[in-house]
């Protein structure tokens, strides 16, 4: 089991897990169902998840901002990304592996990563973004500063965030092994416990099979 470690964090209810496609996810195929669960109202499967409530989008803007971050403009959580996309009809599809997470993200109204697990280096470990870092977010080059954001580090430093995840560590059609970020509100756990458990579900419809990651809070230093 992979072990990731946490800095304590009074707003963040994370979990993770890792996932093993049966193919490259580029070749994954891409039914019907799994199309339809990127509209705001699907109508082939009923989604297991209460409505997002305003509430619980606040929780997540105020998760960014405990470090002193500001969820704004284009560094909004990205489940608010695919709520306006969604809306607006522009959520199209992208690869299973990709659209499981979008969906589940869209519905559950918390910010998700997914990174390539063979294009980090463990150990991981999960920390408010310190002054000075950034990592590129894109195939154009596009920089994101990480002051005050939650991010996932490996060895070669930040790798994602609940806004936008490293290129270095981005999948890609060739990918077949992933880890997956929940960054979920401690104001209400039991979504993210329902999320993950439904974003697995989906996962083993697409013959993926997932298997849990240990999140373990680091002890504070002793005074």
């Amino acid at each position: 089991m992979l072990t990731i470690t946490m800095d304590p964090h009074p707003l963040l209810h994370a979990i993770c897990f890792t996932t093993h496609f049966p193919m490259p996810i580029g070749e994954l195929p891409q039914p019907e169902w799994l199309t339809d669960l990127l509209k705001p109202e699907p109508t082939l499967a009923p989604v297991p998840l209460a409505p997002v409530s305003e509430e619980y989008r606040k929780s997540i803007r105020q998760l960014l901002r405990f470090g002193g971050f500001k969820p704004s403009g284009r560094s909004k959580p990205a489940s608010e990304y695919l709520v306006r996309a969604a809306n607006a009809n522009e959520l199209p599809p992208i690869n299973g592996a990709v659209d499981v997470l979008n969906a589940v993200s869209l519905h559950g109204g918390m910010a998700i990563g997914v990174i390539d697990l063979n294009l980090c280096r463990p150990p991981l470990h999960i920390a408010i973004g310190q002054p000075g870092e950034h990592y590129v977010f894109n195939a154009s080059g596009q920089d994101m500063e990480l002051k005050g954001l939650i991010c996932l580090y490996d060895q070669d430093g930040p790798c994602a965030n609940p806004v936008k995840d490293s290129q270095r560590t981005k999948t890609n059609p060739s990918t077949t092994d992933t880890l997956t970020i929940m960054w979920g509100s401690n104001d209400d756990p039991q979504r993210t416990i329902d999320a993950a458990s439904w974003y697995r579900q989906l996962l083993s419809q697409l013959g993926a099979s997932t298997e849990d990651a240990e999140v373990r809070v680091a002890e504070r230093p002793q005074a």
